[in-house]
């Protein structure tokens, strides 16, 4: 029996490695904002909620970490941040995002380790949905950091269970990093009979 209502959800969540999450959300991205609708996907709306708390409206670049079809994106355009770049693992979840026209710039990449992009470069990051049951860890911490600058806010929504097992542990064993914020566990998907909670944190470069 799967344990969520959209198949999808299940191929992803059981994926054996980066080239089969690329491949299944490649598959997925023509219907994925609808099925994220569908499901009450919270974690764009939270995440951007807090990044407006914790950086100043205009303040450039920001990196949308892990950016799928856009849907973060699209609000921090709405929200009055200028300049946003996105990095997927899947070319077809960027071509989708590409289509939308709200991303300066887009990169193909895998987190997890260094990211193809120059150090030091990016005000803000965005990484919703990512840090999860199949998908990445704690190990994808010090290469967000690495593409921040002093003083960048990033925003990371975490599956539970990632964040009380390691990644919680992590940011407070890295001198770089100072958490700001952290939301109580919620529920992203409301609508998916098998969502499990999650949470949102806050973290400064330092």
């Amino acid at each position: 029996m799967a344990s969520h209502d959209n198949d999808h959800l299940d191929a992803v969540y059981a994926a054996k490695g980066p080239a089969d999450i690329a491949r299944l959300y490649d598959d997925w991205a023509g219907s994925y904002d609808a099925d994220m609708a569908k499901a009450g996907y919270r974690h764009p709306a939270i995440a951007t909620a807090l990044m407006a708390r914790h950086l100043p409206r205009g303040a450039a670049p920001i990196l949308d970490a892990g950016a799928g079809t856009g849907l973060v994106g699209e609000w921090l355009g709405i929200l009055g941040y200028p300049e946003v770049e996105a990095l997927d693992i899947s070319e077809g979840m960027l071509a989708v995002a590409r289509a939308k026209g709200i991303y300066s710039n887009l990169h193909v990449g895998l987190l997890g380790g260094e990211l193809p992009l120059p150090s030091g470069r990016f005000a803000g990051l965005v990484c919703a949905g990512v840090l999860t049951t199949g998908h990445v860890g704690a190990e994808a911490l010090p290469g967000l950091l690495a593409v921040t600058r002093p003083g960048a806010v990033l925003v990371l929504t975490v599956k539970e269970t990632l964040w009380a097992g390691s990644l919680a542990a992590a940011v407070a064993a890295t001198p770089e990093a100072k958490l700001m914020e952290a939301t109580e566990p919620y529920i992203s998907m409301p609508g998916d009979a098998g969502a499990t909670p999650s949470r949102a944190v806050v973290v400064t470069r330092t």
